[in-house]
């Protein structure tokens, strides 16, 4: 920036992953340093560090309404470490990719700031939670700003840490305990793939700058430098970190189990931001990947799987928080599947509106446990399970209505967003692979099926929060047996205040409008990322096409909806009971999550204690044996010398007399 110019919002971008990491070190040093005075301020630390992320939102509005009016890419790098011609650069890039990523995560953010408000309002962890909040935001940004790999991988791990410390809030849970370990754990393998892939790119081709290791890998393998076969492993192992990180099987584990901490955080991370970064990388990487089809394919194969699976598993949730989560997982899938694909636009796209639909979906699901808790406690077996629930929609207008439009939109019926987004990945990936169109378009009727479920059992019916029987059981499945004391007094069952309820309205406008910035005939967001192909896609627009394509994704869509309006709405049919009869193999199956936690369990959680009762045992045994040994002997020889050690002159006199004697013997024999 010269002197004397006005700044743009792009030279201030900088200062938009600052602010929130300001607000929250200054708390976060009141609440070590004071711990007792800053949680009683309760209001100003939650003004201070939202109103810094707030200021982030609208400078994150500023840069992208320069990106959309035609501004260049603006890289601002400095030397972070030199050594002779070694030069290792930070800083942060604005581009049409950050712009609108900036946006997404700071937009989702400040609502679910509001939201909390709300929903922690009566929590002693208050101002920690918003510290918490204010440093993820920060850590999320500074991702999404970074402009190579090495400066992504410090902030990809300040949002594993950050979503550890948030997943675990509620640390005196064994659940929320357990939950964080395992997603900290998890995404460690990932991770650990990842600095793999990031070290060897390095070493490749002596550059982290996305479109120059790009440059370079393409520039080794043509030159016989580097073999293919190597440089796909590099791609995968760097693939391994967006696995963990965006849930993809195998590394999807963590996801659900994360549902352990409060709702806002299943909104922020795991629906819009954190698991959106794997998505991002990819992305950022597109024209590495895009050198290696046999990467893409790889990609494109687990997303499919991954798809099916997250849709299978939701089919049979009872707890409302687990079927959004594993509906995420599916979601994500279709992501990947878009960027395996080559349709990384399309993919994007899908990321935004389902971070508005999803975060939506989120904190509707909260609103609905924080009123719950009011009739059967906080104890979120039962405030979170659907079987408990029912009717509300005639007691949480707003909730209810704002979670339908997330239940349309999320299903892909026209106009909402979800139709837009998701139509375009399943019409690019019918291009590059029909089976794989086949399996994102039935993971669509599942979808809307799995989601209208959630719907009816929650919000249409009777209300069956009151049924003590029920509560026994689902208490004694979780394993309270002993809970003989859960006697809950009843509370009133009505609508969420208004700091959880503005949210929750602010996001259905987007989730029912911005699918219409992507209409492939005139797609705006395609046009804001790549004006080429957005080009090329009005080019190739065909309304018999189109048409054809969305008839069948809204066709079968409509199918899941009937089926589960018959099933959980009218209660014509008893679909549930039905499988779990006919179908057993299969409901056990699903309900068992494809086992692959149990595989998880016995291979690698059993395994490695396992393998760590075995090294104690040679620690034990060998290590300890030998030092034991080497004492044992250090003290039988001190015994035995002791004696020897009289302090009498005389005595000292004959044992020298004793070796003259046995010296002369000793010779006179030779």
């Amino acid at each position: 920036m010269n002197l004397g110019t006005m700044a743009t919002a792009a030279d201030l971008a900088w200062l938009i992953p600052v602010l929130p990491l300001v607000g929250a070190t200054i708390v976060g040093l009141g609440l070590i340093s004071f711990s007792r005075t800053v949680s009683r301020l309760r209001r100003p630390a939650a003004l201070l560090l939202t109103s810094t992320v707030g200021a982030s939102t609208v400078m994150s509005l500023a840069t992208l309404w320069e990106q959309m009016t035609g501004a260049p890419t603006h890289e601002q790098l400095f030397d972070w470490a030199t050594a002779g011609t070694f030069h290792l650069q930070m800083g942060y890039c604005v581009d049409p990719l950050t712009a609108v990523m900036l946006v997404v995560v700071c937009s989702i953010a400040l609502l679910v700031m509001i939201y909390s408000h709300g929903y922690m309002a009566h929590d002693q962890g208050y101002v920690r939670f918003f510290t918490y909040l204010a440093l993820f935001s920060s850590s999320m940004l500074g991702l999404v700003v970074s402009p190579n790999l090495l400066e992504i991988y410090v902030f990809w791990e300040l949002v594993g840490m950050c979503s550890y410390l948030l997943v675990g809030f509620w640390y005196d849970r064994s659940a929320a305990a357990h939950a964080a370990q395992k997603a900290f754990i998890v995404n460690r393998v990932g991770d650990f793939g990842l600095l793999l892939g990031i070290l060897g790119l390095f070493w490749a081709t002596g550059q982290l700058g996305f479109q120059g290791v790009a440059t370079g890998m393409e520039a080794a393998v043509a030159n016989g430098v580097l073999p293919h076969s190597a440089a796909v492993l590099l791609c995968l192992l760097v693939f391994m970190g967006p696995m963990a990180k965006s849930a993809q099987f195998p590394l999807h584990v963590w996801l659900p189990d994360a549902m352990e901490g409060p709702t806002p955080i299943s909104a922020l991370i795991h629906a819009a931001t954190m698991v959106a970064a794997g998505v991002f990388l990819v992305a950022r990487l597109e024209p590495l990947y895009s050198l290696f089809p046999q990467v893409q394919f790889t990609i494109a194969c687990i997303a499919a799987l991954t798809c099916v699976l997250g849709a299978s598993i939701a089919l049979t949730q009872m707890d409302l928080k687990k079927g959004l989560a594993y509906s995420t997982v599916s979601q994500l899938g279709y992501m990947m599947l878009a960027m395996g694909c080559g349709a990384t636009t399309a993919g994007l796209f899908h990321l935004v509106t389902h971070a508005c639909f999803k975060a939506m979906l989120f904190l509707g699901s909260g609103s609905v446990i924080h009123a719950m808790e009011a009739v059967v406690g906080h104890e979120p077996v039962l405030a979170q399970d659907m079987r408990l629930m029912g009717g509300l929609r005639r007691k949480m207008p707003i909730t209810a209505s704002t979670f339908f439009i997330g239940c349309l939109a999320i299903s892909g019926i026209p106009p909402l967003a979800g139709f837009w987004s998701k139509d375009e990945i399943l019409g690019q990936t019918l291009a590059t692979n029909p089976l794989l169109w086949g399996v994102g378009w039935l993971t669509a009727g599942l979808t809307a099926f799995y989601m209208f479920r959630l719907y009816f059992l929650t919000f249409e019916g009777d209300f069956r929060g009151h049924d003590g029987a029920m509560q026994a059981r689902l208490l004694a499945a979780a394993g309270n047996h002993g809970d003989e004391g859960h006697h809950h007094e009843p509370g009133p069952l009505g609508e969420s205040v208004r700091s959880m309820t503005l949210p929750l309205l602010v996001l259905a406008v987007p989730s029912l409008l911005i699918g219409l910035l992507g209409v492939p005939w005139n797609s705006r967001f395609a046009a804001l990322l790549d004006p080429h192909e957005a080009i090329a896609l009005m080019e190739e627009f065909s309304w018999s096409h189109f048409l054809t394509l969305a008839g069948a994704s809204v066709a079968i869509a409509l199918v899941g909806i009937a089926l589960a309006a018959l099933a959980y709405g009218f209660r014509w049919i008893e679909l549930g009971r039905t499988v779990a009869q006919r179908l057993p193999s299969l409901n056990a199956f699903l309900a068992n999550k494809w086992y692959l936690d149990a595989v998880n369990e016995r291979l690698f959680v059993q395994g490695s204690r396992r393998l760590a009762r075995q090294v104690l045992e040679v620690d034990a045994k060998v290590v300890d044996g030998a030092v034991n040994l080497t004492g044992l002997l250090a003290l039988g020889s001190g015994e035995g010398l002791k004696y020897l050690e009289t302090g009498r002159a005389q005595f000292y006199a004959l044992i020298v007399f004793g070796g003259v004697v046995g010296m002369v013997v000793l010779f006179s024999l030779q």
